[in-house]
């Protein structure tokens, strides 16, 4: 059974590039969610192996405010049974000392830069979070 990951995007070119590359490449199951409901479901469930998280999301809620990555990352985070499931940040915006400060704030185990042009590298990433993570 391949390995299933969850990619919580909100630009349809990222999730189409993401999903091509972690199924085509990477052998991986794919899941697309910005439902913040169904995202704590699905990681609750047995057999997700990461969760790809945009930090900057639009239609994302939670009791009715709108809500980005490091927030649904840290629901995720303070939940016993999703914590469990690791997640790698991923943000167009990035500044110096984002990585850092994003990976503290969440809670998150990995971070990537977008736009992701190299499908090997991107592939690496996914599976050195996956790998220490099992």
């Amino acid at each position: 059974m391949a390995q299933r990951i969850l990619i919580v995007e909100d630009d349809p070119i990222n999730i189409r590039y993401m999903q091509v590359v972690l199924t085509r490449k990477g052998g991986y199951e794919v899941f697309v969610s910005e439902d913040v409901a169904e995202i704590l479901r699905l990681a609750k469930e047995e057999g997700l192996s990461c969760i790809i998280m945009d930090v900057s999301l639009t239609n994302s809620q939670w009791d009715g405010e709108n809500v980005d990555g490091v927030f649904i990352t840290k629901l995720l985070k303070a939940d016993a049974a999703a914590a469990k499931v690791p997640v790698m940040l991923a943000t167009a915006h990035a500044m110096s000392g984002d990585r850092e400060k994003f990976l503290k704030e969440s809670g998150a185990e990995g971070y990537l830069s977008k736009p992701i042009h190299d499908p090997d590298a991107f592939i690496k990433a996914v599976r050195e979070v996956v790998d220490r993570n099992p």
